[in-house]
């Protein structure tokens, strides 16, 4: 039996569907950011797109799922846009190089970022899986290819991804997310294209040393 009208109207959405949706998880991300998980309703993320809550409801089961969605939209951004150049070839460190810097660009362009891995962090509980935890296997993954593929094996059997990322996510999180908090009277201005320089220095300088380089 062929499913109904609008069930097949609901499972291809149109246009209007879909940026309608992007809408929805824009506003999401800024709202779970700002506030966390417990703290957004879906009423005020409805009022910030302009949208009735039942909206929300047609393109997200609750409010998990959007959160889910909004940590899978992010996670999977940040992932098209270093895949490429981690795949690219050439020498490992260039092309971290080029991915570090790709990823203090992306936040700094999408702050949100580092306050909902600082939230995620922040609300860990156990027997509960974070969902940046589930959504960033991949990335683990796409690393672990890289090394195996790289040019010099005997080089980076020493290199540890995970102080790797820790080094280059923990300064870029704090720098953009923690820093004007800890810093009230100062005016520190995160996103301001000199601090970003200076955090992509630093970065980098950690990245190389870390690889050998």
């Amino acid at each position: 039996m062929a499913p109904p009208p609008a069930a097949l109207a609901r499972s291809r959405p149109g246009p209007r569907a879909e940026r309608t949706r992007e809408a929805i998880l824009a506003a999401a991300e800024s709202r779970f950011a700002e506030h966390g998980f417990a703290a957004t309703r879906l009423e005020d993320i409805a009022e910030a797109v302009g949208i009735r809550r039942a909206s929300i409801v047609y393109h997200f089961r609750d409010k998990a799922e959007l959160y889910d969605a909004v940590i899978a939209d992010v996670l999977g951004a940040l992932r098209a846009r270093l895949e490429p150049i981690l795949l690219a070839g050439g020498p490992l460190v260039r092309r971290a190089e080029r991915a570090v810097s790709a990823w203090v660009d992306f936040v700094a362009e999408r702050p949100a970022v580092a306050r909902l891995v600082l939230r995620e962090v922040a609300d860990a509980a156990p027997g509960r899986e974070p969902a940046i935890v589930r959504h960033s296997r991949p990335f683990f993954d796409l690393v672990g290819r890289v090394l195996a593929d790289a040019d010099d094996p005997v080089r980076t059997r020493a290199v540890d991804p995970v102080q790797i990322a820790s080094a280059v996510a923990g300064a870029t999180v704090f720098h953009v997310a923690a820093m004007p908090i800890l810093l009230p009277g100062f005016g520190y201005q995160p996103l301001a294209p000199e601090r970003v320089e200076a955090l992509r220095r630093e970065v980098l300088d950690a990245t190389r040393r870390l690889l050998g380089d």
